[in-house]
């Protein structure tokens, strides 16, 4: 008999280890008839997310562990453990870790979902795909990810 229910044991869910983080799925697309996901992204010490923003998604953000620097809609704002940011469809925003920091972990919720089936599909994807520019921009169109350049410079002091 099928469960009704789903549960992820600590580690556990589909996993992606990239250079600058590792996610784990917590709750799928597939878990929640395309609501939302949730995953658990633990940042390492070079992670950096250029400015982006996505038309047509919400990100909620909940820190865990460490300090992460976040961009939203041209402000910088530091979050530590405990903190909730929320950012609704068509806000730019960009994050990396703050100064000093060497690691965080965060809870994120994606809504709709998708996003998990944009790390997925990028398990699929060779060096070379990764070079394709009209190739990320199709992938990057498909899940709702509006790429705007780098981490924009945060102000001194």
């Amino acid at each position: 008999m099928n469960k009704r229910y789903s549960l992820v044991p600590p580690g556990g869910g589909p996993n992606y280890d990239w250079s600058a983080d590792h996610t784990f799925v917590k709750v799928s697309a597939a878990d929640t008839g395309g609501n939302f996901t949730l995953m658990e992204d633990n940042l390492k010490a070079n992670f950096r997310l250029g400015l982006h923003m996505h038309r047509s998604h919400a990100e909620t953000f909940y820190i865990l562990e460490g300090s992460v620097a976040f961009y939203v809609d041209g402000d910088w704002m530091t979050a530590s453990p405990g903190t909730c940011l929320h950012i609704p469809p068509g806000i730019e925003h960009a994050c990396t870790l703050s100064d000093g920091t060497t690691g965080a972990r965060m809870l994120m919720i994606f809504q709709p979902a998708g996003f998990d089936q944009f790390l997925a599909e990028m398990t699929t994807m060779t060096d070379a795909d990764f070079q394709d520019e009209a190739l990320m921009a199709a992938l990057n169109a498909k899940y709702d990810i509006v790429p705007l350049g780098p981490v924009p410079d945060r102000p001194k002091g």
